[in-house]
C-alpha cells in the first residue's frame, strides 16, 4: 500500500516542526504525481499503475479516477481555471482530461521516451513537457499541436516548467545541468495577439488602427502589399525558443528545478543530494548557495509562495525546510 500524504499548511510553532493533517491511503505500487487544485480542496494522484485519483484532502475521500493511460503516469496539473487537467505517461501520452465531463478529451503524440512532468501555462494555451527523449516540448492545446521542441540536453530530462511571469521555460536534467530557455520569439511567432505595443515598437513594426482599418488599410493588408506572403508573425523571426542560461554545478543528475514566483531566483535538487539556489539577472545566473543536509538522492525542491522558504524532499525519506536567507534547515 502507498501511503499519499496532502500537508495543507504548517502550524504555528516554534522551529516549525511540521505535522501531518492528512493521511489518506491507495492499493497502487508508487504514487508518481502530485497536483493540487487552485481553488478547491482537491489534490490529484497520479500512480505508478496507470490510474490517476482525484481525492478531496479535507474529506480524505476519493472523488474519480481516471484509467486511460498504459503504464505509469509520472506528470499531472490542474489548468488553473478550466476544468481541465493534462496527464503524461510511459507510455508517451500526453492526455488532457475534463473532469466535469470526467473524460480523456485528446491525447498529443510526439515524445519518443517516457514523459516526467507535464504544465499548463497560467496564461497561454500551452503545455510544456519533459520527457526522457532528452526533449522539451511546448504544445498549443486549444490547437492540438505541438509548437515547439527544445533540444539540448544529452540525459533525461526530470522536469520542465514555465515561469508565471516571464517567456522562460525552466529544465532539470540527469546531464548534470538546469537550463533556463527564452520564449519569447515562440510567443511572437505563434500568438501575435499577445505582443505588446513596446514589442512591436522594438521591432520596427508599425501598429494597426485601433479601428481596425485607417486611410491606407489595414496593417495586415499593407504588409501584405509591401511583403508578398508573409504572415506579421513571421517579421518577429530569430529561433522560436533558444537557451538562456546553463545552471552547471551538480556533480550528478539534476532531478528538479523550480522558479521563484516573484524573485530571479532557482532552486534545485539533485542525485548529489544537495539543494543548490541560484540566481539569474538579465545577462548571466550564477550559484548563491547549496544547501546540504540530505543523505541520499534529492526528488524535489521548492520555494515557498509566500515565506522565505525552501522545501525539498529526499530518498532518504525526509522532508526538509531551509531558510531561504540563513541558508540552513530550520
Amino acid at each position: 500500500r502507498t501511503t499519499l500524504c496532502a500537508s495543507l499548511r504548517l502550524p504555528r510553532r516554534p522551529a516549525w516542526r511540521g505535522a501531518m493533517l492528512t493521511k489518506f491511503e491507495t492499493k497502487s505500487n508508487r504514487v508518481k504525481g502530485l497536483a493540487f487544485h487552485s481553488s478547491r480542496p482537491w489534490v490529484l494522484a497520479s500512480l505508478h499503475n496507470g490510474v490517476v485519483q482525484l481525492w478531496d484532502f479535507r474529506m480524505g475521500t476519493l472523488i474519480d479516477r481516471f484509467d486511460e493511460h498504459d503504464g505509469p503516469v509520472r506528470g499531472v496539473c490542474f489548468h488553473q481555471s478550466q476544468p481541465l487537467f493534462v496527464t503524461g505517461g510511459d507510455d508517451y501520452k500526453i492526455k488532457v482530461w475534463n473532469y466535469k465531463l470526467r473524460r480523456c478529451l485528446f491525447s498529443l503524440l510526439g515524445h519518443l521516451d517516457y514523459i516526467r512532468t507535464v504544465q499548463f501555462h497560467v496564461e497561454h494555451p500551452w503545455i510544456v513537457s519533459a520527457s526522457d527523449d532528452q526533449t522539451i516540448r511546448i504544445w498549443n492545446w486549444q490547437q492540438r499541436s505541438c509548437v515547439s521542441v527544445l533540444t539540448g540536453h544529452n540525459h533525461y530530462v526530470m522536469c520542465a516548467q514555465f515561469h508565471v511571469k516571464d517567456d522562460l521555460v525552466l529544465s532539470a536534467s540527469l546531464d548534470q545541468t538546469v537550463r533556463v530557455w527564452d520564449i519569447g520569439g515562440l510567443r511572437k511567432k505563434t500568438l501575435p495577439e499577445t505582443v505588446t505595443p513596446e514589442e512591436r515598437s522594438a521591432m520596427g513594426t508599425p501598429m494597426p488602427d485601433p479601428a481596425g482599418s485607417s486611410p491606407g488599410g489595414s496593417l495586415s493588408s499593407k504588409l501584405g502589399k509591401a511583403i508578398p506572403n508573409m504572415k506579421v508573425e513571421d517579421l518577429f523571426g530569430g529561433n522560436d525558443a533558444t537557451v538562456k542560461y546553463v545552471l552547471e554545478g551538480h556533480d550528478r543528475g539534476v532531478n528538479w528545478a523550480s522558479f521563484h514566483s516573484t524573485l530571479p531566483l532557482i532552486v534545485s535538487g539533485a542525485d548529489d543530494r544537495q539543494v543548490k539556489l541560484w540566481r539569474m539577472n538579465e545577462t548571466k545566473a550564477w550559484e548563491v548557495d547549496t544547501l546540504r543536509g540530505h543523505i541520499n538522492n534529492v526528488s524535489c525542491a521548492l520555494f515557498h509562495p509566500k515565506q522565505e522558504l525552501i522545501i525539498s524532499n529526499s530518498e532518504d525519506k525526509s522532508i526538509r525546510v531551509w531558510d531561504m536567507s540563513k541558508r540552513q534547515g530550520v
